[in-house]
């Protein structure tokens, strides 16, 4: 990865508004584009990382791996780890990650509502999610 110059002034008013801003603060968090897909996918329960790749195909292993090590450093996700042969590891939304649901709902209804690429049976699949 490369380095960033910490004492630069784009780094410099990052960090202000990552403190004066809280959508720069949210952004930091679940931005980007894998991360609130991923979130997405756990909406619904734990899940292992195979069942994880699979919900998302077009992810790579790398990027998945980075994401969900990026989300459980924010304590959105819980990385759950049984010690037994072979491993078994879960991914699940913290109650923090949890509290995200609706913002995720909103973002996925705003795009039924606004792309027309959706169908509304989308939309009625949403509420069947479990609840908070």
């Amino acid at each position: 990865m490369a380095s960033i110059k910490e004492a630069s002034t784009i780094q410099e008013n990052k960090s202000l508004a990552f403190v004066t801003c809280p959508v720069t603060f949210v952004m930091e968090k679940i931005g980007g584009y894998w991360k609130p897909i991923i979130l997405f996918n756990l909406l619904s329960g734990p899940k292992r990382y195979s069942e994880l790749k699979r919900s998302i195909p077009t992810i790579t292993e790398k990027v998945l791996i980075q994401h969900l090590k990026q989300l459980e450093s924010d304590h959105l996700v819980v990385r759950r780890s049984k010690p037994v042969v072979p491993p078994y590891v879960t991914y699940e939304l913290s109650r923090s990650g949890k509290a995200l649901r609706p913002v995720l709902y909103a973002m996925a209804e705003w795009a039924v509502a606004n792309s027309g690429k959706f169908s509304k049976t989308f939309s009625r699949q949403m509420k069947d999610f479990p609840a908070a």
